[in-house]
């Protein structure tokens, strides 16, 4: 009988060299201001690598207007 096993993702903290690098790996170019902060408004203090990437990857697509900062 197999037996289950639970692989722990690593959260990383969502900073600004963090994001910069996960954009310069995937998009080949630096994110600007407006965009590293949309993406740590978003994901908060710390998240997987995977939701970083994929947050990195959308912000690029997203409308200017849709980056400003609620409050």
């Amino acid at each position: 009988m197999k037996t289950a096993t639970r692989t722990k993702t690593a959260k990383l903290l969502v900073s600004e060299a963090n994001i910069m690098k996960a954009a310069l790996r995937l998009l080949t170019q630096k994110l600007v201001s407006p965009e590293v902060q949309y993406v740590q408004r978003s994901l908060g203090a710390r998240a997987t690598q995977e939701d970083i990437d994929s947050t990195v990857l959308a912000v690029r697509k997203m409308p200017w207007a849709s980056l400003g900062a609620t409050e």
